[in-house]
């Protein structure tokens, strides 16, 4: 029971630094991750631990390749202004 609690605290904590859902969603996560980690065995853990890592790490990086594309985007968009410009 005391692990419930604490795994609903920290969920609820959680829950604050994303906008995915709020407090007593993370509250209700975290007190359903307690038992479910207990069951679970060390290098099960381990591997979703580095699942996650590797998803994030993979999310990151195509955001960053979309936001590169956008500016490159832009930058051909202002140099076509730009020549237009000086044509007419």
């Amino acid at each position: 029971m005391f692990g419930k609690i604490l795994g609903a605290a920290a969920g609820a904590e959680a829950s604050k630094f994303t906008s995915a859902f709020g407090g007593t969603t993370g509250a209700v996560m975290g007190a359903l991750a307690a038992p479910l980690v207990r069951r679970l065995s060390l290098p099960a853990i381990v591997v979703l631990g580095a699942g996650g890592y590797l998803a994030k790490r993979y999310y990151d990086k195509r955001q960053a390749e979309g936001s590169s594309a956008a500016s490159k985007a832009e930058r051909k968009t202002t140099r076509r202004r730009a020549e237009a410009a000086a044509a007419a």
